[in-house]
């Protein structure tokens, strides 16, 4: 999952995907990353639904293997909304979308209630996952403006891709950091509710 304001370093083997590569190399270097719908991932080699928001991104960083296989840095720009698919051209192997722009909000006004979802987010994170990587999370974080450091949680942390998604569909970063406090406040019950013995063993 991408995410605007978030890199994310990509291996790029397939083929159709190398040739998307080389196209935006050649290019503009961006391209957007679509998610599937859960309900056709038997379909991945084909060409299956995508949600329709999805995070266009610039490829800052790119090396070029010996067996054409690609490493590169995407850089997440923006929030899109699939339009349509653009028919392929001759001998294009990949997808290719005419798409909307969409503004994400961060107002001023919400500085204070953001810097109080910070910190919950951090007390979460630290008490859910609590290893000295997940710390190094944190603390990398911890200089990011409000956008960048909900940013920078929704990308890194391990929920579910129908989550992220959902974060991702959300148009301002408050109600982002909100709706990512609700996700992990759940994962902290069930963790909290699995840890307890059951009581019918105790007699």
């Amino acid at each position: 999952m991408l995410f605007p304001g978030v890199r994310t370093p990509l291996h790029i083997f397939e083929q159709r995907y190398r040739q998307m590569t080389r196209s935006a190399l050649a290019g503009d270097r961006r391209i957007a990353m679509a998610v599937i719908r859960p309900d056709f991932l038997g379909d991945v080699a084909g060409d299956p639904p995508v949600f329709e928001i999805a995070c266009a991104g610039t490829i800052i960083e790119s090396e070029q293997l010996g067996d054409g296989r690609f490493h590169i840095l995407l850089r997440g720009d923006e929030r899109v909304r699939l339009l349509g698919e653009e028919p392929p051209g001759a001998g294009q192997l990949y997808r290719s979308a005419r798409v909307q722009r969409l503004v994400e909000e961060c107002p001023a006004d919400a500085s204070e209630r953001i810097a109080a979802m910070r910190s919950r987010l951090a007390e979460l994170v630290g008490d859910l996952l609590g290893t000295p990587g997940d710390a190094h999370l944190l603390g990398s974080a911890k200089g990011l403006d409000d956008r960048a450091f909900v940013n920078s949680l929704c990308a890194a942390l391990p929920l579910a891709t129908p989550e992220k998604q959902g974060l991702l569909e959300m148009n301002d970063i408050p109600g982002r950091c909100h709706h990512l406090i609700e996700i992990l406040e759940f994962m902290q019950a069930e963790g909290r509710r699995r840890r307890v013995p059951n009581s019918s063993a105790l007699h």
